[in-house]
């Protein structure tokens, strides 16, 4: 059985690495905030380039267009996929770099057989798969700390330049969708090509959109050629900014239960040093108790 230094040594050290982690509670719960400020403005700008898209939609459903499968439905596509692969830089997060690499490899084992491309954003993604010898197509070395639309229109281009040379088929992304602190789930989303029906307005929406006169200058494929890749940017950054949510949210949860574990072995530890302290002293009685006796005897005895 440890002795009372033992103890107060662990209780020392616990209470330190408590410190710690409640330092790196409260600052996720900063950075988590100032996300949630940042996704408030992304939405109104990539629902607003989704409308016009809709609109384009709303005039001609049968347009032909490279982003989209063609008006005849969704036909199997052969050829090399693109994964663009969203992780935080550092662990200490839960199981949130664990899920979205597990989500990331059973995309590629689902399509193996093919030359597929990988896109990483996050040091902990690209740590892992050079690890485990799986090939990185590009990653972009910026931190995801920190993203920005540029960054972004970046991704972008480097996606659309490898679809529209025909080098991909088909671009996936995988993040996780942050949807409020309860609420934050792997989204494993085909970016490119896009299905129609995504698109198709309903009835009440349509005749929202039919009441404004638009002409579509020099021709509706031109319009969307410009639009889509806005979208595509808008859709990537609010992709970068909903993990960088989800990841604070799963720092912050995983801090918060060591805290209360540290606070369950502080109180453990406590009663246990208060019994060793308590049977030291109780000991100290005693021998102090059994020498006076035993002093007592002996005088009793010269006398």
């Amino acid at each position: 059985m440890p002795n009372a230094k033992e103890i107060k040594g662990r209780i020392n050290s616990i209470k330190e690495t408590r410190k710690i982690t409640n330092a790196m509670y409260l600052i996720s719960s900063n950075k988590l905030r100032k996300a949630e400020e940042e996704l408030k403005k992304t939405r109104p700008y990539f629902n607003a380039v989704q409308k016009e898209i809709k609109r384009v939609f709303c005039v001609d459903e049968n347009i032909e267009n490279k982003y989209f499968y063609p008006p005849d439905g969704n036909p199997d596509l052969d050829g090399a996929y693109g994964y663009l692969v969203i992780t935080a830089d550092k662990g200490l997060a839960g199981a949130y770099n664990q899920n979205i690499l597990k989500e990331t490899v059973r995309l590629m084992q689902k399509h193996s057989g093919f030359n597929d491309e990988l896109y990483v954003v996050g040091e902990y993604g690209r740590h892992y798969f050079t690890s485990h010898g799986i090939n990185i197509e590009k990653s972009f070395l910026y931190t995801a700390q920190n993203p920005t639309m540029r960054r972004a229109r970046e991704i972008c281009y480097t996606l659309l330049d490898r679809y529209e040379q025909g080098k991909l088929v088909k671009i996936y992304i995988i993040y996780t969708d942050y949807s409020g602190s309860m609420s934050t789930r792997v989204c494993s989303t085909r970016l490119l090509p896009f299905q129609r029906a995504k698109f198709i307005s309903g009835d009440e929406e349509q005749e929202e959109l039919n009441r404004a006169d638009f002409e579509f200058e020099p021709s509706l494929g031109k319009v969307l050629d410009n639009i889509v890749p806005g979208y595509i940017t808008g859709f990537i950054y609010s992709a970068l900014v909903d993990s960088f949510c989800s990841e604070q949210n799963a720092r912050m949860t995983a801090m918060d239960s060591a805290n209360t574990n540290a606070d369950e072995i502080l109180s453990q530890l406590s009663m246990q040093y208060n019994h060793v302290r308590q049977g030291a002293i109780t000991q100290e009685i005693t021998e102090v108790s059994s020498g006076a006796r035993s002093r007592r005897a002996k005088n009793e005895r010269e006398a």
